[in-house]
């Protein structure tokens, strides 16, 4: 037999009682209700500052989709052109940046395709050695500042613009210290 604490009724009375609110859109709870004008001075509220933002020109850059099959697999065993390098191993996290996107924009601009970025593996004792496999380059103790801020930047709109698509190194090319960036061809707007 279950005991039922002893203001349950007293809950059950109360809730019978009770109505929902009304759910109002946030454009309509930002109006104030029109028709009821009080006879007391209103006082003003300072409003906030009215902030500009832009509307695109442009439609949003693209998702990265990725490398096609043949690509990736290319890309996994090594069996790549590079045709530019950049190194950014050992570069501040502000300057990495701003040399990577320009770095990008170059490469696209010259009809450059598939390049390396060099991010340095981090400082953890497992940087070391070098595995074969796809799983390594994603374990957490491998996982160096630089070389995670680089995978979130590609992600970003400015960066999408440019890269069509991004994997890790073959060992020969750095392994977990570098990443394949397939950059997007420049299309043209008709």
């Amino acid at each position: 037999m279950s005991r039922k604490p002893p203001d349950y009724e007293l809950w059950l009375e109360t809730a019978r009682t009770i109505k929902p609110l009304r759910v109002r859109s946030r454009a309509a709870a930002a109006k104030p209700p029109a028709g009821k004008v009080s006879s007391k001075k209103q006082v003003s509220l300072p409003s906030q500052p009215h902030v500009h933002v832009p509307t695109p020109l442009h439609k949003a850059p693209p998702q990265i989709t990725g490398l096609d099959r043949r690509t990736t697999q290319k890309l996994t065993r090594g069996q790549v052109d590079i045709e530019r390098r950049l190194d950014l191993h050992g570069t501040g996290i502000e300057m990495a940046r701003v040399n990577l996107l320009g770095f990008l924009r170059d490469a696209q601009a010259t009809g450059t395709r598939n390049v390396l970025i060099i991010t340095g593996k981090g400082a953890s004792p497992f940087s070391r050695h070098t595995l074969h496999g796809a799983d390594h380059f994603h374990a957490p103790e491998r996982a160096g500042r630089l070389r995670r801020l680089v995978t979130e930047w590609f992600h970003e709109p400015e960066f999408r613009t440019l890269v069509a698509g991004f994997q890790p190194a073959h060992p020969k090319h750095g392994g977990g210290g570098a990443y394949y960036v397939r950059v997007r061809r420049i299309r043209d707007e008709r």
